[in-house]
């Protein structure tokens, strides 16, 4: 596929995917909730990022690409096989990408089931205890076509689109804020925070790598420090997708 094709493809399919919701949920947690989302499985995501949040006794979801595990991205080196399994063994969920990290808007039903099925194979061969039952849209791309078909291999796919998830939602849509530093600061966490007060909402925050010096799509150790002291402040809990949605009875 041309590439100014691909891309105009995934911004329009995108677009749709955000507005058009087929299955709306409603939220029935009885409070606020935090969750903090890791997307490619950077090592420093998943040792730095995964220890800091072990300190705040919470729990993370670590969305995974199995192909591209255990190389460099060009900007950070990603998790080996015994990473991931270390992660769930310390009870981190493990999400789901799709293998290739290939966009969902550009594969079509067969290919996002194959890419799927790789995954899941990958994942279930490090540990048969994983259970993959949340998915993340690479490079936050939602797709209206495969929203229907992701819906009944997960209970959630993540997009990128920032906001609190409150009230009625797309399971399949879910908005997430950048824990970026490039993104956001001190004062735009404590505001989303905030709003998941006034709201009783759910807070999901993604990022990547946690480094002094991060990429343009990570953290430095002191800004999620930050946020993990805002949600124990306002005496938010802090937990996986996964447990999240079963507090909000999905």
């Amino acid at each position: 596929m041309h590439p100014a094709w691909s891309s105009l493809k995934a911004r329009i399919g995108n677009r749709l995917a955000r507005h058009l919701r087929p299955q709306p949920f409603r939220l029935r947690n009885n409070g606020p909730m935090v969750s903090f989302t890791f997307d490619d499985a950077p090592i420093s995501a998943a040792t730095r990022g995964a220890g800091m949040l072990e300190e705040y006794d919470a729990r993370g979801t670590f969305y995974v690409a199995g192909g591209l595990a255990d190389s460099w991205s060009g900007n950070w080196n990603t998790v080996s096989a015994d990473d991931v399994a270390d992660l769930h063994h310390r009870g981190h969920e493990i999400g789901c990408h799709t293998f290739s990290h290939t966009r969902a808007t550009d594969l079509t039903s067969a290919a996002m089931a194959a890419e799927l099925e790789k995954n899941r194979r990958y994942l279930l061969a490090l540990d048969p205890s994983i259970r993959i039952e949340n998915f993340a849209y690479p490079y936050g791309t939602g797709s209206l076509l495969r929203k229907g078909q992701l819906g009944k291999a997960f209970r959630s796919s993540r997009g990128i689109l920032p906001g609190v998830n409150s009230g009625t939602v797309d399971l399949q849509y879910l908005r997430a804020t950048p824990l970026v530093d490039c993104l956001i600061d001190r004062d735009g966490i404590d505001r989303a925070f905030d709003e998941a007060v006034a709201s009783n909402g759910w807070l999901i925050f993604y990022g990547h790598d946690v480094e002094a010096e991060p990429s343009p799509y990570g953290c430095t150790p002191a800004l999620l420090r930050h946020a993990l002291e805002a949600a124990a402040r306002r005496k938010i809990p802090a937990m996986s997708v996964a447990n999240a949605l079963q507090l909000a009875g999905a």
